[in-house]
């Protein structure tokens, strides 16, 4: 008997917690069954298990080796999906590539993952042409053929420690970190899931996530694990929201990036009177928001914490306190830690910590970073640089994170990313981001900026910037500082900031041609 089969139900006899061979016998076990909709396109597992033989023998054109890196720079599609399946069933590694990045940010990821291939479609094209992708091919997906019909896709040994995928997060105030997500964690990551999101069978789960999130990816393997199928669409669009989830018959909605925000500001008439969703689940409502989100939109909120360093998910709400994000899921331990790495006292609040009884449960390692993976590991504990307060009956509330970071539309925005990029602009002599409060979703950005003489437009300055950051970076609100104050090591003392936004520049209501001085 595993260490885990206290949590985690067993799917068959010799399941050892891992995604290559649960995915493998359902594709071939039930060949006519429909496991995705994609729009109105029916995806079959005879239909996915042809396209992934035909991606194999693609690989093998191409060279590939098991271990072997593949970036994907691709929106969300039926191909999209079955290219997944091939490289989880091949023994690649899957490089997942935020469709928003631009510039600087692609460049990093590229150079940093060294991947053998990068996959794009055409709407990448132009923004990755000016990108040096070192090793890297720059392909596209292989026309289908529908008259192969030979569905005898291969299988190779894969260690449940092996990478799966390197997910590049941007919590922290330097580069970005590519976590080294194994089979394992996206395996727990997928049971978790279930869990959170009150999963029952016969149910048809929306997915709108983009696939190069965790949030997305971790949904594809549901269907192997309960008798449930995903309807998935391009994108999130609020006109087509309920028409989707009407035609779709959708029993769930995972919110995150101001979804919720979004559809409580649409029409009341825009909403049927009644619909199939039975539960939204996600992170990121308040106290005050939780009823009125509830009554309005008639679902059951389940909120949840968690990371992509603790394959997703570490908390879930299943009693529906509002603003809790509830407690430890069951082979997860949560410690608050003050910062002497003493447990702080009941309603106090403290660093996460976690432990967990399952193997495998947290990531190996940061690639190429020893020294983010000695800080976040230690000593078999997680150490999420996230605060939370526990209430008299176990209960936890989110409170925020102590990393120089922002949380905008469902992103993790690092500050020292925007400005690096700023620091590149010849007016620019320093400038320091800050999150502050959005009326859709988590925060929206507030750059403050010292300029090196004379200002210039911000409608100039933030063009400029537009063309060198993914859109979940650009600032909303510019505001021009004579001068920062500074610590004894010349940073920048950030929490004097004020997060008024008052005499800020709002690109969203600007003005052509608006000068500010300061």
């Amino acid at each position: 008997m595993h260490c885990y089969s206290a949590y985690f139900a067993h799917r068959h006899a010799n399941d050892e917690l891992d995604c290559a061979p649960l995915l493998a016998a359902g594709l071939r076990g039930a060949p006519a069954r429909t496991v995705v909709h994609f729009d109105d396109r029916a995806i079959t597992c005879e239909d996915a298990a042809r396209h992934i033989a035909q991606l194999q023998r693609w690989f093998a054109a191409r060279g590939l080796a098991v271990g072997d890196r593949v970036a994907v720079m691709l929106g969300n599609s039926a191909e999209h999906i079955h290219l997944i399946y091939a490289l989880v069933l091949s023994g690649l590694v899957w490089v997942p590539v935020n469709t928003k990045l631009r510039a600087a940010g692609l460049d990093y990821l590229l150079q940093h993952a060294e991947p053998k291939l990068l996959v794009i479609d055409d709407e990448f094209d132009a923004v990755t042409a000016s990108i040096d992708c070192g090793a890297a091919q720059r392909v596209r997906l292989p026309a289908f053929d529908a008259s192969d019909t030979n569905a005898a896709f291969a299988t190779t040994e894969i260690s449940v420690h092996d990478p799966l995928c390197i997910i590049y997060t941007s919590g922290t105030t330097g580069a970005p970190k590519g976590v080294v997500f194994t089979h394992r964690m996206m395996r727990i990551a997928s049971e978790a899931a279930l869990k959170v999101a009150d999963v029952r069978e016969g149910d048809r789960l929306f997915l709108w996530e983009p696939l190069c999130h965790i949030g997305g990816a971790q949904m594809l393997m549901l269907p192997f694990l309960e008798a449930v199928t995903l309807h998935a669409a391009p994108r999130f669009s609020a006109s087509q929201f309920w028409p989707q989830i009407e035609r779709a018959g959708a029993t769930q909605l995972h919110y995150l990036g101001g979804v919720l925000d979004i559809l409580m500001q649409l029409p009341e008439s825009a909403q049927p009177a009644t619909h199939t969703l039975r539960v939204a689940w996600g992170a990121g409502v308040s106290a005050s928001s939780w009823e009125p989100i509830q009554a309005r939109l008639k679902v059951r909120l389940r909120e949840c914490y968690g990371m992509t360093e603790c394959s997703s998910f570490a908390t879930a709400n299943v009693t529906g306190k509002p603003g809790s994000i509830g407690r430890a899921l069951p082979w997860i331990d949560i410690d608050l830690l003050d910062e002497n790495g003493q447990p702080v006292k009941e309603g106090e609040a403290g660093e996460i910590v976690l432990s967990s009884k399952v193997e495998g449960t947290f990531l190996p390692a940061y690639l190429k970073n020893p020294d983010a993976t000695k800080a976040a590991l230690r000593n078999g504990r997680l150490h999420t640089g996230d605060r939370a307060r526990r209430d008299a009956n176990g209960d936890l509330f989110f409170i925020g994170r102590q990393t120089d970071s922002m949380r905008v539309r469902g992103e993790n925005v690092s500050a020292w990313e925007i400005e690096r990029v700023f620091a590149a602009h010849p007016a620019v002599r320093a400038s320091a981001a800050i999150g502050v409060a959005s009326p859709i979703g988590e925060q929206d950005i507030l750059l403050n900026v010292q300029f090196k003489d004379e200002p210039v437009e911000w409608e100039s300055l933030h063009a400029w910037a537009r063309e060198r950051l993914a859109s979940f970076q650009l600032p909303r609100y510019y505001r021009a500082v004579a001068s920062f104050e500074l610590t004894a090591s010349e940073r920048i003392r950030k929490h004097l900031l004020p997060r008024s936004v008052e005499d800020a520049w709002d690109r969203m209501q600007s003005v052509q041609g608006a000068i500010v001085y300061r």
